[in-house]
């Protein structure tokens, strides 16, 4: 080519360029940009940005004691447009779409992802373990585990199969009375306090209970401050500001029920239809802190089943909480951002990106499928370590699980967490274990120095391997649930209980046989070690009598009290069932003169009770 040409030549050149260019969709360019624009952002000394209309200001970077300027967001270093693309569309910075990374820009300064987990004896028992737990925090993140009495519907009795269980492995709640002593002392609308109930059968009752005792709270202190009586408009103001400003989570995963821990009480389909109710009263009165249901895989997780599959599952179930509550005319951003998700962490590689899968997933869907917006695309999780992971034998070894299993939740972004006291695999946990476990969470996030960054994750070879490998075999359990007729389909099947199941067999063969090596198990073995003569000098932590007596004698007193009116508001109550109306509403007055036990009997009558599918 000649000097003469080369004119031309640039022209086709820059042709060639534009017609290039022309064919680039006007996102691509967006993202593009915004990878640089995020990235300067975060090259700053702080970062500015906002929630719910108030501003932040983070520092991006923390010192070492080596006086290193560690940053809180490490930046991938991409020079080339096509990997920026294709980064920002997989990754991309916590925050921003698909949030593979995180929810949130930065985690909260001002608090730590702990949650205080207690659920002993009587309502005033286990108030005083929360109170022991929470008093070095100025965040109270309460985590509420029930006895067994309580999660089946139960009142507290003195038949011999009910009298035995009353607080013991958890708190016995059966009444107005019991949810305003277990929650005393602490303000349940203050933006500091959440509670968290691992409950769902009887969800809708004890959601019921909870809100009202919130609402009391609130009266009360009027009455404190004015020495007088709410007027009616004054009443209504102050109900409303409990219902907006009340902070936390009711499980109430019925699916997960029926798949994996096995406390149904109602049928599925009226089950589902107080959760629909729970969602649109929730609605209607603007409860938006409150998640009305915690969509679980620990417990599928617990009953047996791989990360892959208690994942799959999971968001299996949470896309069809999300279809039945479309059905019911729900807009999809009324709802979406009260949605929880709660998973465990074990000792298996996939549990590395288990969060970060999560939310990808959901995210893409929320946005492609659901044209949801922002806040509908952020899925917000909790993590608890794995119980499973817990054993008997060398127990102290489990608080080293533990640790891992903590480290790798805080590593991968998770919202909430709750560490499991080494002592669980045979006992509810002392004071002191409880107290070893919430040090784990303490060491990890302000001694542990990588903590200072908050994407570790991001940019591993094998992090990225692992998030796509992870997230194709979901996916594919997403067909493979489809072709059954759906989650409900599958369950009528028994498909997903058969899955945990073998999945569960799978692995108790590999520990007996050690292919799957467990320290202390059955492996590196104590040979001096007399399990039989330590478990018989073992003390279990068990409800006295005394505390069950106490709960008999509060729940009678609560039921003499109110016995002029409970069987009117029980009438009421079946009345609202049959007639289509809104259970929930209805149940936020029949809880205030009717027990647990008497309303659940009552709605036996007029939803049915749970069978399970042969």
């Amino acid at each position: 080519m000649g000097l003469d040409e080369l004119p031309q030549a640039v022209d086709k050149f820059k042709k060639a360029i534009d017609d290039a260019a022309s064919k680039v969709d006007t996102e691509t360019d967006t993202i593009i940009d915004d990878y640089n624009t995020c990235k300067k952002m975060y090259e700053k000394d702080e970062l500015v940005y906002h929630v719910r209309d108030k501003e932040f200001r983070l520092p991006l970077f923390s010192r070492s004691l080596s006086h290193t300027k560690i940053p809180k967001i490490s930046l991938p270093q991409i020079k080339d447009p096509g990997e920026q693309y294709q980064w920002m569309r997989k990754e991309n910075f916590a925050g921003n779409f698909p949030y593979t990374a995180g929810v949130f820009p930065l985690k909260r300064a001002d608090e730590d992802p702990t949650r205080m987990f207690a659920g002993e004896g009587g309502p005033g028992d286990t108030n005083k373990r929360f109170k022991l737990l929470s008093s070095n925090y100025p965040a109270k993140r309460l985590s509420t585990a029930f006895d067994a009495v309580t999660l089946f519907g139960y009142d507290p009795d003195t038949r011999p199969d009910i009298y035995g269980k009353i607080g013991t492995s958890g708190v016995s709640i059966c009444s107005l009375d019991d949810m305003k002593v277990l929650y005393d002392g602490f303000d349940l609308c203050a933006p500091n306090t959440s509670v968290s109930m691992t409950i769902n059968g009887p969800a809708p009752m004890m959601l019921a209970m909870f809100v009202n005792t919130a609402i009391t709270q609130q009266m009360d202190k009027f009455k404190d401050e004015n020495d007088r009586e709410p007027t009616k408009d004054e009443a209504a103001e102050i109900k409303q500001f409990a219902m907006s400003n009340v902070r936390g989570t009711v499980q109430a995963d019925i699916l997960k029920e029926d798949q994996g821990q096995n406390s149904c009480i109602f049928s599925i389909e009226f089950a589902l239809k107080m959760m629909g109710d729970i969602q649109q009263y929730f609605i209607d009165n603007q409860v938006r802190n409150f998640y009305s249901v915690s969509i679980s895989g620990y417990h599928i997780a617990e009953a047996g089943a791989n990360p892959i599959t208690q994942l799959a599952l999971t968001l299996a179930n949470g896309f069809t909480y999300v279809e039945y509550y479309l059905s019911r005319g729900m807009d999809i951003n009324s709802f979406a951002p009260s949605l929880s998700f709660f998973f465990s962490n074990g000792m298996d590689p996939e549990y590395t990106v288990i969060g970060r899968v999560a939310r990808r997933i959901w995210a893409i869907a929320m946005k492609y499928k659901y044209e949801g917006n922002d806040k509908s695309q952020k899925l917000k999780y909790h993590i608890q370590t794995s119980g499973r992971s817990l054993h008997s034998q060398d127990i102290q070894f489990n608080d080293i699980r533990t640790t891992l299993q903590g480290l790798c939740a805080i590593y991968d972004n998770c919202n909430s967490l709750h560490t499991n006291a080494f002592d669980e695999a045979i006992t509810t946990p002392s004071a002191e274990s409880v107290r070893r476990a919430l040090a784990i969470q303490l060491i990890v996030n302000r001694e542990w120095g990588l903590a200072m960054n908050e994407n570790p994750l991001q940019g591993s070879f094998i992090v990225d391997e692992l998030t796509d490998l992870v997230e194709e075999a979901v996916l594919i359990e997403f067909d493979r649930i489809t072709e059954r007729g759906g989650v409900l389909g599958a369950m009528e099947t028994g498909y997903q209980r058969g899955k945990i199941q073998e999945e569960s067999m799978y692995y108790e063969h590999l520990k007996h046989s050690g292919g799957y090596p467990i320290i202390g198990v059955n492996t590196f073995e104590d040979p001096d070690a007399d399990y039989a003569d330590m478990a018989n000098h073992l003390e279990l932590a068990r409800a006295s009598d005394d505390q069950k007596d106490a709960q008999l004698a509060r729940l009678k007193a609560f039921n003499d009290r109110n016995q002029d009116d409970s069987k009117e508001a029980l009438e009421k109550l079946k009345l609202a069932a049959l007639n289509d109306g809104n259970m929930f509403e209805e149940l936020m007055e029949t809880v205030k003169v009717c027990s647990l036990g008497t309303i659940t009997q009552a709605l036996y009558e007029v939803g049915g009770k749970y069978r399970r599918n042969m």
